[in-house]
Formats: structure tokens, C-alpha cells, sequence
């Protein structure tokens, strides 16, 4: 099959990084893939009980927001590359993108007609905050995560998924558009304090906790509020 348009750059996105590859196309890569959407219904609490296994936290707030802050790394990853390389992105809505969790391993996507409602760059505040905001909801209604939490996870994953892109992707793109989703009045607005300087990086700190430090052994992120007090 010639590859051409979002596929073009998915499969130059892969060469980014791990948590950049996303196969798509027919057939799947593998069996055990499933939509987001079901993972929003049924499939939730089976998925962060899981979650909470591999950490050793238990089925509770802390294993949900650790779910959803994996599957935010994944799905920034992806819009903020995909914008980056070509100044549009691929419909992420939940039921567009494929999941499945292996045996050993972080959550894998997969899109199987990626080109299909690709929309440009500056939709991104829309796709992703959108998306997640699916997710969130389900996550607060049925493991008490707190909606503050979960944006300042979705700010964090942005900010993650920026500092690979600005290493490897060449190019003000990736920059300007996470300024403007964690902006006053952006999507991601209030959720901390990004700084960016020309040739020394991005810096940001967040206004909340992941919680990820009552995982044992698990200590504090780099840009966790707690760090700061």
C-alpha cells in the first residue's frame, strides 16, 4: 500500500520515540485491539484494576489517575506530533482510536483509517481536551478522581510529549501550540506555570499531584506542586 498523507507522517512520527508509534491501517497489529469507547464503559474498571496491579496501589484514585495519565501521554503524543510534522492531526474521537493493554508493556494505539477526518493543527485544542474529557468524566463519576487532577495529568503529558518533540522535531510548531492550550483562557488554562526559553527548553510546574507518590516507592514528578511547598 503507497503511503500518503496522515500516514506519511505517522510513520515518521514512529521514528520519534516509543510512545510516538502508532501503526494504523488494515489489518491490526495484533489481536486484542478495541475502541476507546469501550474502554469508557465496561472495560474501565477492569482496566484500572490492572493498572493498580502492575503499580501496587489497588483499583483506587491513584491507579485511575495513573491510567489516565498514560493514555494522555499517548494520545498528546500523537495530535501534538502529528501537528508538529505536518500541521494537521488525525481524528482521535473514541470511537477512531483502537486500544489494547499487552501482557508486559504501557497501552498500545492503533488507528485503523487514519486519514479519514483529519483536521488542521489548530484543532487540536479541540481533539484531544475533548476526548479526554470522555474519559475524565467516567473517571470522577466512578473512582472520585478529582477534575483538577486529571487536567493537571493532561497538562503534564503535553508538556512530556513537547520536550521529546523539541529534540527531535525541528521547528516552532510544537512550542506554540502547547503555549497556547496551557495559556489563560486555553483548554489547559490554570492547570501551571510553563516557561519557554530559545535554546534552553520549556520548564513547567503544575498546581496539582498525580498522586503517583502513594505508589510505593513512588516519590515526586519533576513538576509535581508538591515539590514546591
Amino acid at each position: 500500500m503507497e503511503e500518503t498523507g496522515m500516514e506519511d507522517v505517522l510513520r515518521r512520527l514512529a521514528a520519534v520515540g516509543p510512545f510516538f508509534r502508532v501503526p494504523y491501517g488494515d489489518p491490526p497489529p495484533g489481536s486484542g485491539f478495541r475502541p476507546l469507547a469501550e474502554l469508557y464503559g465496561d472495560g474501565l474498571g477492569p482496566y484500572v484494576a490492572e493498572i493498580g496491579r502492575r503499580i501496587g496501589s489497588g483499583p483506587g484514585r491513584v491507579a485511575a489517575s495513573t491510567a489516565q495519565f498514560g493514555l494522555a501521554s499517548r494520545l498528546w503524543s500523537l495530535g501534538l506530533g502529528c501537528a508538529a510534522l505536518s500541521g494537521r492531526v488525525p481524528d482521535l474521537g473514541p470511537d477512531r482510536v483502537w486500544w489494547r493493554l499487552p501482557g508486559a508493556g504501557s497501552l498500545e494505539l492503533w488507528l485503523p483509517d487514519p486519514g479519514r477526518g483529519a483536521r488542521p493543527a489548530g484543532s487540536l485544542g479541540e481533539t484531544v481536551p475533548g476526548h479526554l474529557a470522555v474519559l475524565d468524566a467516567r473517571l470522577r463519576e466512578r473512582f472520585g478522581v478529582s477534575p483538577r487532577v486529571l487536567h493537571g495529568n493532561s497538562a503534564s503529558a503535553l508538556v512530556g510529549a513537547l520536550r521529546v518533540l523539541m529534540d527531535r522535531v525541528p521547528g516552532g510548531t510544537a512550542v506554540r501550540l502547547a503555549e497556547g492550550l496551557l495559556a489563560d483562557g486555553g483548554p489547559l488554562g490554570g492547570t501551571g506555570t510553563f516557561i519557554h526559553e530559545e535554546g534552553l527548553g520549556v520548564a513547567f510546574v503544575r498546581r496539582s499531584c498525580c498522586l503517583y507518590y502513594r505508589v510505593p516507592g513512588g516519590g515526586l514528578c519533576g513538576d509535581c506542586v508538591l515539590r514546591t511547598r
